[in-house]
């Protein structure tokens, strides 16, 4: 198979019972791009990267990672990508030492290889003096930090990262951004973003698609985005394009619910009832 793309799906489709969650998606994703896969809840984000990595079965369509297909080479495809799922898995009773160890020889990584990416990974994270503690003593944002680690330890070639600064502090996810931007542009990694935080994705993806009910409802720059549906600015285009709402409108119902007052009046009646007794 040619790999004109690092990522390409056909009609990619998946079903859980009577629940179409991803619609036939067809995504063409160049080699050494940043891609954004933006959403709300639901709408079929974390399914569509769980396919593309070959941790669950499409239903119908073709996807290929790499230039390998997902079905018949899907060891192939775990082999060049690196995974950060929304909610990571850790050993809880291993040290993070041990665990990002054991990861690199889940990839068939030579021990002196592991070691020195090990104690890089230590430092660019800022865990040192911590790698030989157990995870279970882990804050949820070093935890997060582990993960990445661990999706990064192999020098992966394709990127997943589902929500990658979930849990971090300030701080801490503005380095992840630096890092996910240097990837891309000196390391020439392809890197597909899930996340819901427009800004991360109107900073850091060259291609940003919109997803609503498991249909790619629309596809292109940040700025193309914004022009074709002529918003203002990149908040303002998803919510026309996903059928959301500012609060103003979320808040109506207390305009126009009939006899909107009268839980109140119920509270006072009911607290005057209390003092004549």
């Amino acid at each position: 198979m040619s790999k004109v793309q690092a990522i390409k799906t056909q009609n990619l489709t998946k079903n859980f019972g009577n629940i179409l969650a991803v619609n036939k998606i067809n995504l063409n994703i160049p080699f050494g791009k940043t891609y954004g896969l933006l959403g709300p809840n639901g709408a079929g984000k974390t399914t569509t990267v769980r396919i593309l990595n070959a941790i669950i079965s499409k239903t119908s369509g073709n996807a290929s990672v790499g230039g390998y297909d997902i079905v018949t080479e899907s060891q192939k495809v775990k082999m060049i990508c690196g995974f950060l799922p929304e909610s990571p898995g850790l050993y809880s009773k291993l040290t993070a030492k041990e665990f990002l160890e054991f990861i690199g020889e889940l990839y068939y990584l030579q021990k002196d290889v592991i070691s020195a990416r090990i104690n890089e990974l230590i430092e660019l994270f800022n865990l040192e003096g911590r790698e030989n503690d157990l995870l279970e003593s882990y804050s949820r944002g070093m935890k997060q930090k582990v993960c990445l680690c661990a999706a990064l330890i192999q020098d992966p070639e394709i990127l997943f990262l589902d929500e990658p600064t979930s849990n971090l502090d300030p701080a801490s996810a503005r380095m992840v951004k630096d890092l996910i931007s240097q990837l891309a542009k000196k390391a020439d990694k392809t890197i597909f973003i899930c996340t819901h935080l427009l800004d991360t994705a109107e900073e850091l993806c060259d291609i940003i698609g919109i997803i609503v009910d498991g249909q790619l409802k629309i596809e292109g720059t940040p700025k193309e985005i914004i022009e074709f549906v002529g918003a203002k600015d990149l908040e303002e285009a998803y919510l026309k394009i996903t059928g959301a709402s500012h609060i103003d409108d979320l808040l109506g119902w207390r305009q126009e619910t009939p006899n909107n007052n009268e839980f109140g009046k119920f509270k006072k009646n009911k607290r005057k009832d209390k003092k004549s007794r």
